[in-house]
């Protein structure tokens, strides 16, 4: 494409108009070249074409007997082939075909039908003129769809890895032929299991062969009956022809003769061709191809060609759309070869040119729209078009669109209604003509084949309880010129819709309304997410008033279960402090919980647990748990015995899922023995002389996890200035943070706070929000002095 103004002569020019020079010499160059490449070998063609069609032998024999013929008649093979060619007007006219033809000698051959030579000879002097398998597949389908009603043609080529590739095809669109061009080798591929076995394979039993092979089609059942043939070769068959009809028929006997004469009148031309089409295009230009082949518009992927001086001089086209199009008139994979400036000289030191540059050096390339003339049926055309072009590996994926304007704001206003789910309407008042775009049509609900409504009857389409408003709107636009955007709905099927209408009066210089134009809009969607919205908010405001009352009814409960002492409390000869810290998050109400008791033995009893989960269910069973383990340990029962029964209880209990950890503790004050038993919970802390250490602890599973659990205690002596913390969880767990760091960081604070009040303890590990309830007790053994 050219600009609509050339650059002017100056700086650069001449450099252009060299590049241009080379460009003419070499065109002229390839002119003679082809022309008398086309004058020596258009003869041998056709003559070998004809030879295989008579014969039914392969191109390298065809061409072999031409040449032996003519070394034998001491005649150039130019000659030969003309006399060839003469040689072969037929001696019996058509009509004189007998319907029987007499067995040929050798009883291997079938026997030729009628028709089935003349058939050969056709396709065989339509094969000379192929340049490709894709251009032989298409050949084939032309001679085969009116004798056999053929429907599609496809060529699969057999790969080192037993899978197939499509070569050739005729008759399938480009996203079928993308997405079948390459076959692994799974089982009930048709084409493959021919070539495996070296024999045609016939499907004529659609229900039958849909079961046992994978069929090519969307649907399937597009084509009935398929025929995979194996093209002969000096070795295994490498390539399959495959025809599909779309009847559910048999092949008969000509047929399938006739289509086994096609695979051997194919085996020489495919064996010249060399296989796939583009054999000298790189994989990733092919990749590419395949994925044009299946887009719409105009695109090539171009390969910038480079003088020694690194300079780019050119580009070749690699791949193209079938939209695509050139100056010299050729389409989609017609360009593939072509040079840019062969196509279009003028672009050259044009804008166009130096954003290709720009975009090779990876900043995509989107022109400003330009005008470009072209010659149609010999009528000048102006169009105007836009180019677009993006770096692609170490090429330019290059995309153009031919603007016209008329279409272009059709388009638009198409997009602009369908995005916003609305549709524009015309009333002239005068000649009561009404006009709606088809997007009124699908937003009312209404058919096309019944009409538009006059705007007096719009009200009538409503929901009765919205058709006053609407009456009322439109009344007073005819009669006033008033504007009006008015909401209502209609009924579609068992559902309502949610529509609005504004229009606008066109008057005339005396003041009267003449037109009305407007448009209407359907906001269902939006209307049920306002909807929903308030249900949410409405459902939230709910939720939220009963997790204040039950927050409130846990805490009051907690405050009655689980009272807290104000000041640090003696027992038997222990400093004891309490704290208990509820979570910050959610119901701040948790299943936390301690007792520290004097035992009517003159020991002591400390337990600290944590019931999974907060709110008034872990509050019920947090009181169950404390008054129960008291009452059991108050009642002679061991630790390891009131751990087992509370293990139970929990099993037994309302709710038979929850679960609990918990640490006992039994202080014997003249021998300051300390006896402790735990069920899943975390170690107290001992602080001796300055020392921080965690108590090794005994065996035992968190409370309601097991049936059968094992429970055992242990035992140390507490010293004059020893310090024990009891705790749970929420003291030491941090998100993202593992229980070991936790317990590390509980140590060193403890060492860092020294004998500092609890208080200044808590400070140092909780900082921030917290996420669970804290409960710690801090024991302290007095030395002589405090005492």
């Amino acid at each position: 494409m050219t600009s609509e103004h050339a650059s002017p002569v100056g700086t650069g020019a001449v450099a252009e108009l060299a590049a241009l020079a080379k460009i003419v010499s070499r065109q002229r160059a390839e002119l003679d070249r082809l022309r008398e490449t086309t004058a020596t070998s258009a003869l041998v063609e056709r003559a070998t074409g004809a030879l295989m069609a008579t014969t039914g032998c392969s191109p390298e024999a065809a061409h072999e007997a031409l040449r032996q013929r003519a070394e034998a008649g001491n005649r150039t093979l130019l000659e030969e082939c003309w006399l060839t060619l003469g040689a072969l007007m037929p001696t019996t006219p058509p009509a004189a075909t007998t319907a029987e033809t007499p067995a040929p000698a050798d009883p291997r051959e079938p026997v030729a039908a009628p028709g089935t030579t003349e058939t050969l000879g056709r396709i065989g002097r339509a094969l000379v003129h192929v340049g490709s398998p894709q251009e032989l597949a298409g050949a084939l389908l032309e001679h085969l769809a009116p004798k056999l009603d053929a429907d599609a043609v496809l060529l699969y080529r057999r790969l080192p890895a037993d899978g197939l590739e499509l070569i050739g095809h005729a008759g399938i669109d480009a996203t079928l032929a993308v997405q079948w061009h390459q076959v692994p080798p799974l089982d009930g591929i048709a084409p493959l299991q021919a070539l495996k076995a070296g024999e045609p394979l016939w499907l004529e039993r659609f229900a039958e062969d849909r079961q046992e092979f994978q069929l090519i089609g969307e649907p399937p059942g597009r084509w009935r009956s398929r025929a995979w043939l194996p093209v002969p070769g000096d070795g295994p068959a490498a390539t399959a022809l495959g025809v599909l009809r779309r009847d559910e028929a048999v092949f008969g006997p000509a047929a399938r003769e006739l289509l086994r004469a096609v695979t051997r009148l194919c085996a020489g031309r495919l064996t010249a061709l060399g296989g796939p089409p583009e054999p000298e295009t790189s994989g990733f230009s092919r990749t590419v191809q395949r994925v044009l082949d299946a887009l719409p518009g105009a695109a090539v992927l171009l390969t910038p060609l480079r003088a020694a001086t690194g300079e780019v001089e050119d580009y070749l086209v690699e791949a193209a759309t079938p939209d695509a199009f050139d100056i010299l008139g050729r389409t989609g994979r017609e360009m593939v070869g072509a040079r840019i400036l062969e196509s279009y000289p003028a672009v050259a030191g044009e804008s166009l040119w130096q954003g290709y540059l720009k975009a090779l050096g990876g900043e995509p390339y989107e022109g400003e729209p330009f005008v470009y003339e072209e010659v149609v049926a010999g009528v000048t055309v102006t169009a105007t078009y836009s180019v677009r072009a993006a770096r692609l590996g170490d090429g330019l994926l290059v995309t153009w669109l031919r603007h016209d304007t008329e279409e272009r704001q059709e388009q638009r206003l198409a997009d602009m209604q369908r995005l916003g789910n609305l549709g524009w309407a015309t009333w002239n008042l005068v000649t009561r003509q009404v006009t709606w775009s088809s997007q009124v049509y699908t937003i009312l609900g209404r058919d096309p084949g019944r009409g538009a409504v006059p705007l007096d009857l719009l009200p009538d389409l409503v929901l009765p309880e919205d058709a006053h408003a609407l009456a009322r709107a439109v009344s007073e636009l005819a009669r006033n010129g008033n504007q009006f955007d008015v909401p209502f709905r209609i009924r579609s099927g068992n559902a309502v819709r949610h529509l609005r209408a504004v229009a606008e009066a066109v008057t005339a210089p005396d003041g009267m309304v003449v037109e009305v134009h407007g448009f209407v809009q359907d906001l269902t969607a939006q209307r049920s997410a306002e909807l929903a919205l308030v249900d949410s908010e409405r459902a939230i405001l709910m939720q939220r008033g009963v997790l204040e009352a039950e927050r409130a009814l846990a805490a009051r409960l907690q405050h009655a279960l689980l009272p807290l002492p104000s000041r640090p409390v003696r027992l038997r000869g222990l400093r004891v402090e309490v704290a208990y810290l509820p979570a910050q998050a959610g119901v701040h109400v948790g299943g936390d919980w301690f007792s520290a008791i004097e035992l009517p033995d003159d020991a002591a009893l400390f337990v600290v647990g944590d019931v999974a989960g907060h709110g008034v269910d872990a509050m019920a069973t947090m009181a169950q748990l404390r008054f129960t383990a008291k009452g059991m340990v108050t009642t002679g029962s061991s630790l390891t015995g009131a751990l087992a029964r509370l293990n139970f209880l929990l099993l037994h209990s309302r709710d038979a899922q929850a679960t609990a950890t918990l640490v006992l503790a039994r202080y014997e004050p003249a021998e300051r023995r300390l006896a402790w038993a735990q069920a899943g919970h975390l170690p107290p802390l001992l602080v001796r002389a300055g020392e921080v250490q965690l108590l090794d602890r005994p065996d035992g599973m968190l409370l309601g996890a097991s049936a059968h659990p094992v429970y055992e205690s242990a035992e140390c002596r507490l010293e004059p200035g020893d310090r024990l913390l009891m705790y749970t969880d929420g003291l030491v767990e941090r998100p993202g943070e593992d229980i070991d760091t936790g317990l590390a960081r509980l140590s060193e604070a403890v060492r860092a706070a020294g004998p500092g009040s609890l208080d200044a303890l808590l400070a140092a590990m909780l900082e921030g929000e917290r996420r669970d309830d804290v409960c710690v007790l801090d024991i302290r053994v007095p030395v002589a002095d405090e005492e």
